[in-house]
């Protein structure tokens, strides 16, 4: 089982601004999988090679949402 770190962490109120505006327009996103993808992405692009940062990375930029057979998105 993957281990989980609960991260607190206080940054500049426009980022977070902007971070809430993204998650307001894109609901399939949160502010967890929205952190994660950025460390990711971070990771990968300073040369990470861990597979496992590549494929949170990966997930990050292709992760889908499943439809209904009507095209809207299933919660």
């Amino acid at each position: 089982m993957p281990i989980h770190v609960s991260v607190e962490n206080q940054m500049p109120e426009d980022l977070h601004r902007a971070m809430a505006a993204f998650i307001a327009d894109h609901p399939q996103w949160d502010q967890y999988r929205l952190v994660q993808s950025a460390i990711a992405g971070f990771l990968f692009q300073q040369g990470c090679k861990d597979p496992s940062v590549i494929r949170h990375y990966l997930g990050g930029l292709f992760r889908r949402e499943p439809f209904s057979k009507g095209g809207s998105v299933l919660q």
